[in-house]
């Protein structure tokens, strides 16, 4: 028995994103760059030891625009998954579960983001060429 002229769920069509659901896309999203990114940043690190041409290879690739952009994505999500695990901490303990405080805190972890990524490529990274 088909069942195909059933309607499907509105659930996306009729609820308004609520930066409590954002954010939890968004850390799962991020969980998943810090994985690849972190790969990437393994193999960078295998071939300075074991390949200095792939190295060399590597790190132009990295120096490029696109190279760029990607650390600097990465960099982002680093950030943005610290500051969520450790609203997630609070929350292991029973604490800011209050609509107020849950939005605050959201809000809270997506200026720690910007603020250390512009820190880290502002004043970091400039420091360390």
């Amino acid at each position: 028995m088909s069942n195909d002229n059933r309607p499907t769920s509105p659930h996306l069509s009729i609820y308004r994103p609520q930066i409590s659901s954002v954010l939890s896309i968004l850390h799962r999203m991020t969980g998943l760059a810090l994985f690849a990114g972190t790969a990437l940043m393994v193999t960078w690190l295998w071939s300075a030891a074991y390949a200095p041409s792939f190295y060399a290879t590597f790190y132009s690739g990295l120096a490029s625009s696109l190279g760029k952009l990607c650390l600097f994505g990465w960099t982002c999500a680093f950030y943005y998954h610290l500051g969520n695990g450790i609203r997630h901490l609070f929350w292991d303990i029973g604490k800011g579960f209050t609509l107020p405080v849950m939005n605050r805190s959201g809000w809270a972890v997506i200026v720690f983001m910007l603020l250390m990524t512009a820190a880290t490529w502002g004043f970091i990274i400039p420091a360390a060429q």
